[in-house]
């Protein structure tokens, strides 16, 4: 479904670590943002009705109306000087905005 980078990897387990156990990232997506529809990321518990994998050894769930949008990304996090944080590297999106955070 989806797959994070290995910086990506690090900062999601280390943020599960601080949450209760049986959290997992919750990745989706909803209208809004300069594009059509914005990115969004938390942690939570799992829904019956999501679709629930593993990328490097951390669990994530994404809802089915957010995976067919996201359904072969891949998620970055960058925390070098210039680093955006958290970004979605999504093949599926026929454009994306300058931050980022947003695609079409």
């Amino acid at each position: 479904m989806i797959s994070l980078t290995e910086s990506a990897v690090s900062k999601v387990s280390s943020m599960l670590n601080e949450n209760e156990n049986g959290k997992v990232l919750r990745v989706f997506i909803e209208p809004g943002g300069c594009s059509g529809f914005e990115y969004g990321m938390s942690v939570d518990f799992p829904k019956e009705s999501d679709k629930v994998g593993e990328s490097g050894g951390v669990a994530y769930a994404v809802d089915g109306d957010s995976l067919e949008y996201l359904q072969g990304c891949e998620v970055h996090f960058d925390d070098g000087l210039t680093g955006k944080g958290f970004e979605i590297r999504n093949p599926n999106a026929q454009s994306t905005c300058g931050c980022g955070k947003s695609f079409h």
